[in-house]
C-alpha cells in the first residue's frame, strides 16, 4: 500500500515555483513496489559504511534508527527505553556497568543476538584501520585508548562477555553520561560471524549485513537507493506496523523538495528554507529544533591560523546576523560551540543560557587584532582556501564569508566547492585551511561537542592540543554534581571559542521536513532533533 496524495490548486502552484526556481536532478529511479504498508524517505547522497565500526556519516545515520537496536535509549520524557538490554547494574563509582541482554532478542536471520556482537564492533573500531571517527566515545572504557594508540593489545579492553546475554563495561574512571554513550554506533552490535572489516563489503550485502532492530536491509543499490524490510525475527515486532521503507539518495534539497511535489517519496527532511514558504499552513510541513551547530575549523598548522590573533579577527568581522538573512529564515546566529537547541537535563532550559556569550562581533577591534598579528588592513596577508560541501545553504554561507572578510578585514579567501564525501575526506586528511564542519548531537550531553576539540578526539582535525582544556573537560567527566559539571563544561567552552578561538560557529538551524500527513507515529529522537520512523503507520 503506497501512499498517494491529492494535490490542490495550490499544491501544484507550489510544484510550479519549485520546478521553476528550486531546480534539481533526482539521483535516483525508485524501486518495484513491495506491497504492503510502505513509506519513502528522501536522503542526501550516498555517504559512508553502513558498518556501526567504521566511517560513518548521512547514510549510516539513516539506516541505523530503523535496523539497529542499542542497548537501551532515552524517550522524549527522559525516561529509559531498554532496547537490546532487558535491564543494567551499575556499581557504587560508576565505573562497573553490567547490562543483561533479552534473550528473545534475535538477528534478522534468526541467530541470537549475543555479547560478544557488541564486544565484536568495540574492538574493530578501535582499530584505526577501521576509519571510525567515534572510537574517542569508547576512551572511557579500561585500555580503550592504549588500544587504539597501538600502546596495548584489544584482549586488554575492559570489556567482558562471561555468557551469551551479559555484557559487562570496566570503566578507568566514572563517566557520568555513559548511558548517553550507549547510542553510538560504536556501543551498538555488529554479527561476530559476518562483521569482520570495515572494508569487505558485508555492511552492504544484504545476506551478510544483518539488523537486530525492527528491519533490516533488503537491497541496496549504491547512489541510488537502499530498502529495508520488516524484521520478522525482532523481539518486538508487533509494535512495527510498516512492511517496508525505501530510503532514496538525492543530489541536493531542492530535489528532494520537487521529489516530495511530485509524490515520489512521502518523507523529505532538511529542507531549503523556502520551503516554509511554500508549504505555510499545510499539514505537510514541519518545522523541528536541530540539535546541531555549523562552524568552520581553522587548520592550526597553516600560517598565520596558529596565531590566535587572527583566529579571533576572523570570528570577531564576521555579521551572523546578516549571513543568516541571507543563507535562510531556518537559520539563527551561533556563538557558541555546543548547540543552541540543546537542553541542559538538570535545569530544563538551553544550555548555551547558563553562561555569557563567549565573544562579542566587533569589526574595528578584528582590525585592531589583524594588525596586532603584522597584516594593517590586510596587507600581506596570505590567500587562504574554504573548503565547504556544495550544498546550496554552505554555497551561499561561503559567498556571504568570503564577501565579508573582504569588506572587514580586507583579506581574500578561496571558495573550494567539494562533494559531500570529497569534503569529509579532505577534513579527515587535514588537506585545507579552513573548512566547513557540522555537527548535529549524537546524545543528550554537551560532551558530544566538547569532546570534537580534545587533543587525542578522533574529529579533531584542526591540531588542538590544548592541556587545560582537556583537562577541564576530563574533569567533568567524572563531576556527579550538577551544577559545578554544568560550571566546568562552560568554563571549557568559554577557553575554546571564547579565548583561543578554535572554531568559527555561524547558525544553529531548524529543519524543515515535509511529512505525507497520511503517515503517523513519526517520533523525533530527543539527542539529535532526527526523524524516527521504527514504530511508524499509514
Amino acid at each position: 500500500m503506497r501512499i498517494r496524495r491529492k494535490r490542490t490548486a495550490a499544491a501544484l502552484a507550489a510544484g510550479l515555483f519549485c520546478t521553476a526556481f528550486l531546480s534539481g536532478c533526482v539521483t535516483a529511479e525508485a524501486p518495484e513496489s513491495g506491497g504492503g504498508k510502505e513509506i519513502t524517505v528522501a536522503v542526501n547522497s550516498e555517504t559512508g559504511t553502513l558498518d556501526p565500526a567504521g566511517s560513518i556519516a548521512l547514510t549510516y545515520l539513516a539506516y541505523s534508527v530503523s535496523a539497529l537496536d542499542e542497548l537501551l535509549t532515552f524517550d522524549e520524557e527522559g525516561n529509559i527505553e531498554y532496547r537490546a538490554a532487558e535491564r543494567y547494574e551499575v556499581n557504587e563509582d560508576s565505573t562497573v556497568w553490567t547490562f543483561y541482554l533479552r534473550e528473545e532478542a534475535l538477528w534478522s536471520d534468526g541467530t541470537p543476538v549475543t555479547s560478544e556482537d557488541f564486544l565484536n564492533t568495540a574492538v574493530r573500531a578501535l582499530d584505526p584501520a577501521s576509519g571510525s571517527g567515534y572510537a574517542n566515545y569508547l576512551f572511557p572504557i579500561e585500555n580503550a585508548e592504549e588500544i587504539y594508540n597501538g600502546e596495548a593489545d584489544p584482549e586488554t579492553l575492559g570489556v567482558e562477555t562471561p555468557d551469551d546475554y551479559t555484557l559487562v563495561f570496566r570503566l578507568d574512571e566514572p563517566c557520568v553520561y555513559f548511558l548517553d554513550l550507549l547510542r553510538l554506533p560504536v556501543y551498538t552490535p555488529s554479527c561476530a560471524e559476518y562483521a569482520d572489516s570495515a572494508d569487505s563489503g558485508w555492511d552492504k550485502d544484504p545476506e551478510t549485513s544483518l539488523a537486530n532492530g525492527p528491519f533490516c536491509l533488503a537491497e541496496y543499490v549504491p547512489d541510488q537507493y537502499f530498502v529495508l524490510e520488516k524484521n520478522e525475527n525482532y523481539w518486538n515486532r508487533d509494535a512495527v506496523k510498516l512492511d517496508r521503507i525505501t530510503y532514496r539518495f538525492f543530489d541536493d534539497a531542492q530535489a528532494m523538495a520537487n521529489a516530495y511535489e511530485a509524490g515520489e517519496v512521502d518523507v523529505a527532511t532538511s529542507l531549503p528554507s523556502t520551503v516554509m514558504e511554500l508549504y505555510e499552513g499545510r499539514d505537510d510541513l514541519l518545522v523541528t529544533d536541530q540539535i546541531a551547530t555549523r562552524y568552520i575549523y581553522f587548520n592550526l598548522d597553516v600560517e598565520p591560523l596558529d596565531d590566535v590573533r587572527v583566529r579571533e579577527a576572523f570570528n570577531l568581522a564576521l555579521n551572523r546576523e546578516d549571513l543568516c538573512k541571507i543563507v535562510g529564515a531556518d537559520t539563527e546566529p551561533a556563538y557558541n560551540l555546543v548547540a543552541k537547541y540543546m537542553k541542559d537535563k538538570e535545569t530544563g532550559e538551553f544550555f548555551t543560557d547558563g553562561a555569557a556569550q563567549p565573544f562579542e562581533e566587533d569589526v574595528e577591534r578584528a582590525r585592531e587584532l589583524l594588525a596586532e598579528a603584522g597584516y594593517p588592513d590586510g596587507e600581506g596577508f596570505p590567500t587562504l582556501t574554504y573548503s565547504y560541501p556544495t550544498l546550496e545553504m554552505d554555497s551561499y554561507t561561503a559567498q556571504v564569508i568570503q564577501e565579508q572578510l573582504k569588506k572587514n578585514l580586507n583579506i581574500e579567501i578561496e571558495l573550494r566547492a567539494q562533494e559531500l564525501q570529497s569534503n569529509y575526506s579532505s577534513r579527515y586528511a587535514g588537506d585545507f585551511d579552513l573548512i566547513r564542519m557540522n555537527w548535529t548531537a549524537d546524545f543528550a550531553d554537551p560532551y558530544t561537542y566538547l569532546s570534537m576539540l580534545l587533543s587525542n578526539s578522533t574529529y579533531n582535525c584542526s591540531g588542538i592540543d590544548d592541556p587545560e582544556y582537556d583537562a577541564l573537560v576530563e574533569r567533568s567527566n567524572s563531576e556527579t554534581d550538577p551544577a559545578a559539571r554544568a560550571e566546568l563544561m562552560h568554563e571549557a567552552e568559554q577557553l575554546a571559542v571564547g579565548q583561543q578561538f578554535y572554531i568559527i560557529p555561524l547558525y544553529a538551524m531548524k529543519s524543515v521536513n515535509l511529512v505525507n500527513p497520511e503517515i503517523t507515529g513519526i517520533r523525533q529522537i530527543p539527542a539529535s532533533g532526527a526523524l524516527e520512523y521504527r514504530y511508524a503507520d499509514i
